[in-house]
């Protein structure tokens, strides 16, 4: 499960957070890292590429999935001699996103922004290291962004990781920059440092931040956070576009103050 930003894998994070916190369930966590193996469009996985992805040991994996499949998380489909996904993540899912009514008050308002702007609206929830897709409303008839409900994107590179950074606490964003400097290469981490700190900098000023090509070379972004009405984990709002279509004082002058009018809206503001 590696991405752009990282050097090593989530389990990587996992084995970080075991090593801290007596409560911490490794066995449980790898678990859960299996199912995070699978990209978007994918099937069909493995145990080997199960292993590889994960970090972990064949014989590790091999007992795993045969957990998740006797759980109903997995599925083993005899013809391909691999694993898919269980009825059971679908439940789990249902019931988080059923649990969420700010989607069904920001869906209408999201789908009219998106128009309005010729951009990518999106609304999102930090899971790991990623953000995941909770809602998305596409609005440039030419250029639509290969997103749907359940994808994900990088927490530190987007705008919409980076709204949900500018949201938390300095001592819990400094745990992540360090858990962020642990997994990235020597040769990225500058540039997702300064990045997140930039960010940072801009919510100060603004309200809201940006990417600008980090994640997406083609993509410039403005995100801004959402914050849970129960204390929750915030969420993130962001709207996102093409380059040619974009640019810093545009986001900055336009979308940044209309994406924190829909913000407001749906904080009830």
């Amino acid at each position: 499960m590696s991405d752009p930003q990282f050097g090593a894998g989530n389990t990587a994070i996992a084995g970080d957070e075991g090593e801290k916190d007596r409560l911490f369930v490794t066995a449980l966590a790898r678990g859960l890292e299996l199912l995070r193996c699978f990209r978007r469009g994918e099937r069909y996985l493995g145990n080997t590429e199960f292993a590889t992805r994960s970090g972990l040991p064949k014989a590790t994996v091999s007992r795993l999935t045969y957990t998740l499949t006797q759980l109903g998380y997995l599925d083993y489909v005899p013809g391909v001699g691999k694993y898919a996904l269980g009825a059971g993540v679908l439940a789990l899912g249902y019931a988080y996103l059923s649990g969420l009514p700010v989607r069904e008050l920001a869906r209408p308002l999201m789908e009219r922004l998106a128009q309005e702007t010729q951009a990518t609206v999106v609304l999102g929830a930090r899971e790991q290291s990623h953000m995941v897709c909770l809602e998305v409303s596409q609005g440039h008839p030419m250029f639509r962004m290969a997103l749907d409900v359940g994808s994900r994107v990088p927490h530190g590179l987007t705008a919409l990781g980076r709204a949900q950074l500018c949201a938390i606490t300095p001592e819990l964003r400094s745990e992540w920059l360090q858990r962020y400097r642990g997994n990235t290469s020597k040769e990225h981490w500058p540039a997702l440092r300064d990045g997140i700190l930039q960010a940072v900098k801009d919510y100060e000023t603004y309200g809201f931040c940006c990417s600008l090509g980090e994640w997406n070379p083609e993509v410039y972004a403005v995100g801004v956070p959402l914050l849970a009405a129960d204390g929750g984990d915030p969420l993130a709002l962001s709207i996102s576009g093409p380059v040619f279509n974009m640019t810093r004082e545009r986001l900055i002058g336009e979308l940044g103050p209309q994406l924190l009018a829909l913000r407001d809206r749906l904080a009830g503001r």
